[in-house]
């Protein structure tokens, strides 16, 4: 007497089968998939690194992607010139001409709507350009380490004209040098050599730190940035700690 599966057999192991196929292939894909922890305080350039690594990867950015980076560009050249004025106070700096003492009132006067709307009218332009212009304001934001500013200051402030038409689509390196705070958790994912390799960019503050551990599951190397320029400057969260490179050394050995 022959053997027989019923058609429940024959459909179970038809579904063994589908599932042993699955697992082969996911774990072929995953053996392909390298998963790569930015870590870092913040300011240490890991955003940087995941727009270096779309550029140099994953075609870049097109025309519409170029002009989200405007309010972002147009935030950053605002903000760091609003830092400059404040400081001026707290280093005992006086303007070199006292006409840009009303041009300092009206700055502040003119970011908010300015922010909101992304964009810099010519009012604004020429207050931002008249202070950015004083001797008074160049001197202390030659002393920059010794208050919290952005890399990125001069970059911008010495081409205003350029970034406040309103036809600026931001380039390359516009963007690269822009800097927005990152908060969550923030994935992307780039093919070299047949291989996927999926980059995760984790907040740097220190409130973002305690999310690190959710992130280390699957993770084949952890890049650990250190801003070298950082040596004397002081701690983005405190604006008090200084050598801001040292206490980034400090957190990879927590992390250890």
């Amino acid at each position: 007497m022959g053997c027989r599966q019923s058609s429940e057999e024959k459909e179970a192991a038809r579904r063994s089968r589908r599932i042993d196929r699955h697992l082969r292939s996911e774990s072929q894909r995953q053996r392909r998939e390298i998963k790569l922890l930015l870590l870092g305080t913040s300011n240490s350039g890991k955003s940087t690194i995941v727009k270096q690594m779309k550029i140099i990867h994953s075609g870049g950015f097109n025309l519409e992607a170029c002009k989200e980076y405007k309010p972002l560009i147009l935030y950053n050249a605002i903000d760091s010139l609003t830092r400059i004025i404040r400081a001026l106070a707290t280093l005992k700096i006086d303007f070199h001409n006292p006409d840009r003492a009303y041009d300092a009132v009206q700055l502040f006067a003119l970011t908010g709507p300015a922010e909101s709307k992304g964009e810099i009218t010519p009012e604004l332009l020429g207050v931002m350009k008249r202070l950015w212009a004083d001797p008074g304001v160049q001197e202390c934001f030659c002393r920059s380490n010794e208050y919290h500013l952005e890399d990125n200051t001069a970059y911008y402030l010495n081409d205003l004209d350029r970034i406040s038409a309103p036809e600026f689509i931001p380039t390359v390196e516009d963007i690269l040098r822009s800097r927005d705070m990152t908060t969550g958790i923030v994935e992307n994912k780039f093919t070299f050599k047949e291989l996927t390799f999926k980059m995760v960019d984790v907040g740097g503050q220190r409130s973002e730190r305690k999310k690190w551990i959710h992130c280390f599951e699957g993770v084949t190397a952890i890049i650990f940035c250190v801003e070298l320029s950082g040596y004397d400057l002081k701690l983005y969260e405190d604006n008090q700690t200084v050598r801001r490179a040292q206490f980034c050394i400090r957190v990879i050995g927590a992390v250890r």
